[in-house]
Parts: structure tokens; C-alpha cells; sequence
């Protein structure tokens, strides 16, 4: 049911009864740079073995030969020190490891006493081979438009596996630093709506507590930045900290060529990718008509929060929505129906347990993805009531907008389903609000009366870019 999954779902940390320190709370805030370069230990990325290239990015992590770890040289000649662990992972076992004693697996590296700690054995979990899914049948043109876009821009299992190997290799370096952390792949590449153009979202997870963003998440991702710049260089290019209400490290990873963002315990993006994960996968129409809004919205420079419009996450959560409020319901409130899987306070490392739980969602509604297409821009340019209305695929149904400070004065409010916050509280402005509206009510006109989706977004054009 969910293909593409990786062993992104691994338990993040040891239960608190086994824990010996916590390595947060003893770090201080004031770390010098200076200081900083002399503990990150020279990187081990070694991306050159062919065949393991080969593998991943054919999908194929069973043909992955053993590699023996080997010191790599820098722009300086000097050798990076070899660990007891192994550089590159193997696929589906990390290499003899059950034979190793767990004080020769657990990393280690030369630093001052308050970074010393336990890293707890990863316990990877096979990567599953790609599961075909059934799509929809298309008989009129508009929905074969939209199933050949889909099919054509949807996202890869070799554009996973490219993220996942640099977020598996990050993950190991980062741990030098912060060795209880981990790594998680989240958004878009995970949770099913994800293209061949969509960038890597990444969230490291330093503790279980919530971090300051403005402080604690700050101070992480400068180290991380740090360690991007200085020892990662030939690998990582134009790490960028960006100081923003949840700050992120930006930077390309120059071997998948993937464009990142890497936040600091934003733990809800965890959440919220594995709960679209399962509204993706429980109807077959679902991800198909997120793409082509996905691409629309680009398309008519709208899906931008940086300049002032909506956020990719705000329009699946608009397209959730509509399908949920149909007179007859495509998708129901999974957080209502199955209350136990998408509990908020749910630890980490059962997160990505939760959509195996959920069977498919058979409605009765049968209308074509062309029908769909078409009812999504006219409930939004002629149903919604933008004043007074909020969009929640919690409740699956238009709710009263709340009276606190973070909703007053804008202009679309859709509920993050996990912290309660507005997903689209970046469109501040009056003008990009008019624009929006604007844009659903013009494709909404054309779509209706020629049914053909190149009067609204170029199809061609669209799969060559991808």
C-alpha cells in the first residue's frame, strides 16, 4: 500500500530508562568555531564505488557489494582516520554487525568530555522494493491529461533512494557532533506527493524535548553549517542558515544534485508526513490531483510562501480538504476514524507504524479525476468563505475561524492538523491574496467550458520541466 518507503522510521532514540546522559542538555550554547572545527572528525562520504551508485539508484539495494571502509584524502593530502564502523552501508545489514560488540559499533570520536555519549545501534529495516499501485481509470481527455502528467512528473523510487542515501551519510557525520540525533526524511519525498523536481526536506531530531527555535535550533544548525562548510565542502555546496520562524539550514548535496532544507526538532513535519502518507495511499485519486495542483499552482506563480503565496503543504491540505467536504466523501478524517495512529503525543519511532493500519478508504463517490479537477477550482474561486472560514482535514470540514492573534487579519487559514497553527499564514499581503483568487476563479471558467487542461497549465511543457 505505501510504496517507495524507506527505513526512515527507525527508532530515533534508546527508552529514557536506558539512556546514560543526555548529550543535549550538557552542550553548551557558546561553542567557539574554533573549537568546533577541532571536534568534527574528517568526513567519510565516499560516493565513487560504482556499483554501489549503480544499486541505489536503479532501486536495487540487494545487489549492494560489501565495502571495506577506506580513509578518504583531501584537498590537503591529508587522510581522514579510519572508524572500527563501516563507511557505506550495505543495503539490508550493516557489516557484521552481529558479530561486533556493541562498544566497537557504538561511533566515536576524539572530543571534549560534555559531547561524549551513547549512540544508540541503528536497527535498519529492510528496504522494501516498490510496490505498484493501482490508478485510476481514465475515459474522458481531461482525466487522461491528468493521470499522464501524474505519471510523468511523479517522483521515482531512484529520486528516493538519491535522498535517502545523502540523508543516511549526513546522518552519520551529524552524529559526530550530536551522537544521540537522527535524521529524518519528511515532507514531499516521503509522504507520497513528491515530483522528480521536488527538493529534500530534512528535520534532525537532537532530543525529545521541545528545542528553542530561536535559540537552541539556531546554535544546532550553526554547527551544522559549520560542519557543511569545513570538513563536508566537497560534497555540500552553498550551505545557507536562514533565519526564519523555524530556521533551516539550506545547501545542495552535489552528488543526488537535490536541493535541501534541514530544520532542528520541527518534529509535527514528521507527523504530517506520515498522516498525507496515508491520505496519499487510501483512494487512488488522491496523489494524482495533488500533482497537477502542485504544478498549476507553480505554473501561475502562486506556490511560493517566500514571495507571499501558498506553501505546497498548504495546497495538498486545500485538496485534502475539497475531497473531504464533497457531498459525497472521497477521503474521511483519518485523525477522527483512527484516532490511536495519529495520536500527537505518539513517540517518534512509532510514527511510521501508524499507515499500515489504515485500510484503503472505499467511497461511493465515483466521479473522474477530470470531474474532480474541475469541482476543486470552483469550490474554492465560488464555495469557500475565505472571510470567516477555516480549512481543517482534522475535523474533514470548513471550520469558524479562531480569534487568536495568529489567525486575525489573514487572509486564508488552513489548520495544521498536529500543532493547530496556519499553514498559510505566509500570505500576509491583500494583493497576493487577490491574485490567488483570482487564479482559481480564471481556471476554474476555462477548465469548466473547454475540459481541457492546457487552457490552465501546459502539459507538455510541464513534463519536460518535471
Amino acid at each position: 500500500m505505501f510504496p517507495n518507503s524507506s527505513n526512515l522510521g527507525r527508532p530515533p532514540f534508546l527508552p529514557k530508562h536506558q539512556q546514560h546522559n543526555n548529550f543535549f542538555n550538557e552542550l553548551p550554547l557558546n561553542i567557539p568555531p574554533t573549537l568546533l572545527s577541532q571536534q568534527i572528525v574528517d568526513a567519510r562520504f565516499n560516493f565513487q564505488n560504482a556499483a554501489l551508485s549503480r544499486a541505489l539508484l536503479s532501486g536495487n539495494l540487494s545487489t549492494i557489494p560489501a565495502v571495506s571502509p577506506q580513509p578518504l584524502t583531501y584537498g590537503n593530502g591529508s587522510s581522514g582516520p579510519a572508524s572500527a564502523a563501516p563507511t557505506l552501508f550495505r543495503g539490508r545489514k550493516r557489516l557484521s554487525e552481529q558479530n561486533v560488540p556493541y562498544d566497537v559499533k557504538r561511533q566515536r570520536f576524539h572530543s571534549p568530555h560534555y559531547l561524549t555519549g551513547c549512540v544508540p545501534p541503528l536497527r535498519d529495516a529492510p528496504f522494501p522494493d516498490p510496490i505498484e499501485t493501482t490508478l485510476p481509470v481514465a475515459k474522458d481527455k481531461l482525466s487522461q491529461q491528468v493521470l499522464e502528467l501524474f505519471q510523468a512528473c511523479q517522483q521515482q523510487t531512484c529520486d528516493l533512494n538519491k535522498k535517502e542515501l545523502c540523508r543516511t551519510e549526513l546522518q552519520k557525520e551529524i552524529q559526530r557532533i550530536f551522537p544521540q540525533s537522527r535524521l529524518f526524511l519528511v515532507g514531499s519525498s516521503l509522504n507520497g506527493f513528491g515530483t522528480r523536481s521536488s527538493d529534500g526536506d530534512l528535520c534532525l531530531v537532537v532530543k525529545e524535548e521541545p528545542v528553542n527555535q530561536k535559540t537552541e535550533a539556531r546554535h544546532i544548525l550553526s554547527l551544522v553549517q559549520k560542519l557543511f562548510c569545513t570538513k563536508l565542502s566537497n560534497y555540500i555546496e552553498r550551505p545557507q542558515l536562514i533565519r526564519a520562524k523555524v530556521p533551516i539550514v539550506k545547501f545542495r548535496d552535489k552528488v543526488s544534485c537535490v536541493e535541501f532544507d534541514l530544520n532542528v526538532n520541527n518534529v509535527v513535519g514528521i507527523r504530517n508526513t506520515f498522516l498525507l502518507r496515508t491520505y496519499a495511499y487510501i483512494e487512488n485519486r488522491v496523489r494524482p490531483l495533488v500533482l497537477v495542483v502542485k504544478k498549476w499552482a507553480s505554473f501561475h506563480d502562486i506556490n511560493d510562501a517566500s514571495r507571499g503565496t501558498l506553501s505546497s503543504y498548504s495546497l495538498v491540505l486545500m485538496v485534502l480538504h475539497y475531497l473531504q467536504t464533497l457531498p459525497e466523501p472521497i477521503l474521511p478524517s483519518l485523525q477522527k476514524n483512527y484516532p490511536e495512529s495519529f495520536n500527537p503525543t505518539m513517540q517518534l519511532h512509532l510514527v511510521h507504524q501508524a499507515p499500515r493500519t489504515v485500510p484503503p478508504y472505499l467511497s461511493k463517490n465515483g466521479s473522474t479525476l477530470g470531474d474532480l479537477l474541475v469541482g476543486f477550482f470552483k469550490y474554492y474561486a465560488t464555495e469557500f468563505d475565505w472571510s470567516h472560514q477555516m480549512i481543517s482535514i482534522r475535523e474533514a470540514r470548513a471550520i469558524p475561524r479562531p480569534d487568536g492573534i495568529e489567525w486575525r487579519n489573514k487572509f486564508i487559514c488552513v489548520e495544521e492538523p498536529f500543532d493547530g497553527t496556519n499553514t498559510a499564514r505566509a500570505v500576509h499581503e491583500k494583493q497576493k491574496f487577490d491574485i490567488i483568487k483570482d487564479e482559481f476563479l480564471k481556471s476554474w471558467q476555462r477548465l469548466r467550458d473547454k475540459r481541457d487542461l492546457n487552457c490552465i497549465l501546459p502539459v507538455r511543457a510541464t513534463i519536460q520541466k518535471r
